[in-house]
């Protein structure tokens, strides 16, 4: 669902962009915009698709876009990039969560932990990115990810 009206944003956190990743710190001196996105003409080797995880351990959007990317094996990975937290319930599908605030590591740096490892075991590689902050960024303790991929011969479009 994507966020009607800025007034509600840190204030109603059910609203969600499934398009949408941001990343902001004050280390930041200046503004970069990327817009990644894929026209319907667009006829090169590679392709770009998104899902959005409602949770931590949802694998099944995941595996339908590698699916509608027509990814067969890591080496069609090009990118994977993944916004995470964990969730302000402190539970997944109904069950306690660990990725707390410990004494040295922030719940976010927990959550980015355990995502990109759901993320590696479906992709089969390692080399992806995951953010973390992801308020309004899809569903509490989910988040969107992004794909691109080298296509493969008779995979349609996405």
């Amino acid at each position: 669902m994507e966020v009607p009206e800025a007034s509600r944003i840190g204030t109603d956190m059910s609203l969600y962009s499934a398009r949408a990743s941001t990343s902001a710190g004050i280390e930041l001196m200046g503004h970069e915009i990327l817009v990644l996105g894929m026209s319907p003409r667009w006829r090169g080797p590679l392709a770009i698709g998104r899902a959005v995880m409602r949770d931590a351990i949802d694998a099944a959007p995941v595996r339908a876009l590698m699916e509608r990317l027509g990814v067969g094996t890591s080496a069609d990975v090009v990118a994977v990039l993944a916004k995470a937290q964990a969730s302000r319930t402190g539970l997944v599908r109904g069950r306690r969560h660990t990725m707390d605030e410990d004494s040295d590591l922030a719940a976010t740096r927990h959550a980015r932990a355990f995502i990109r490892g759901v993320l590696a075991g479906l992709v089969g590689t390692t080399e992806l990115f995951v953010s973390g902050g992801a308020e309004h960024q899809g569903p509490d303790g989910g988040g969107p990810v992004a794909m691109i991929a080298r296509r493969r011969a008779g995979v349609s479009e996405t």
